[in-house]
């Protein structure tokens, strides 16, 4: 990765991190993160503590730019691959932030779309062939970040459609939306599996399981949600145990 790249990430990253301090602090649009999620009652809606982990995903991304800085990171092929596309990715985060503080929903949505899919992008383009013999340095300031940025993504977006259909008043092809949610958290568990079991990707896994128990927290009073989500909860935590034992069973191979 060239130093301008490495400084657009900085760059990127601060953006990024000053948006969420006002939105925090004035709050942006007069709303504040929590008053805007009441306005939305889906049953896909977490409890609020699960948006805690941003400031784990945070942390690490200022990980991920300090070790582009570093003489490990800049000998690593793996920033050259992500490129300038983490920066590309932070802009989208800050336009999200300021789209859903002003409630501007259905832009959101696109905004959100476009973010998912540049992390996407970063998320392949670190694990081209040979990621399998990163060292502990890039698996923990490179690949880790990422794994834990899409994951939530993946689950955000989901949110942030179901807000934008429940604002439009949308009647689900007659289907109720605890059915609906229950489809939902099926797809999410299945794209856990997939993905996990493709990368071995315990990680990214496991912010599904962290989210499926926010939803649990949330949804106590839909008994319906509750179990669904409890089963698919249960399925992830012992895939992420698999796959856990079989990479300690390489280790010790």
């Amino acid at each position: 990765m060239n130093t301008a790249y490495r400084w657009l990430n900085a760059c990127g990253l601060l953006i990024v991190i000053v948006a969420n301090a006002l939105a925090v602090t004035l709050p942006l649009g007069g709303k504040t993160t929590a008053q805007l999620a009441a306005q939305y009652p889906i049953l896909f809606m977490p409890a609020g503590y699960a948006f805690s982990i941003w400031s784990l995903i945070y942390l690490l991304l200022a990980g991920f730019v300090i070790y582009s800085f570093l003489p490990s990171g800049r000998a690593s092929r793996l920033p050259a691959q992500i490129g300038i596309l983490f920066f590309v990715s932070c802009l989208f985060n800050a336009a999200w932030i300021f789209a859903w503080q002003y409630e501007k929903v259905y832009a959101s949505v696109f905004i959100m779309l476009a973010l998912l899919i540049t992390l996407i992008a970063i998320y392949t383009r670190a694990r081209t062939p040979g990621w399998q013999t990163a060292t502990a340095g890039e698996r923990f300031f490179i690949l880790l970040p990422f794994s834990l940025y899409l994951g939530w993504i993946s689950v955000a977006t989901i949110v942030n459609i179901t807000s934008a259909l429940y604002k439009s008043g949308w009647q689900g092809f007659g289907l109720s939306e605890t059915g609906w949610t229950i489809i939902l958290l099926a797809v999410a568990a299945l794209l856990a599996l997939i993905i996990g079991w493709s990368y071995r990707d315990a990680a990214f896994a496991a912010v599904f399981v962290w989210a499926f128990i926010a939803i649990i927290v949330k949804q106590q009073e839909h008994d319906a949600i509750v179990f669904s989500t409890l089963a698919v909860t249960i399925v992830l935590a012992l895939f992420i145990v698999f796959l856990l034992v079989l990479k300690l069973r390489r280790l010790r191979g």
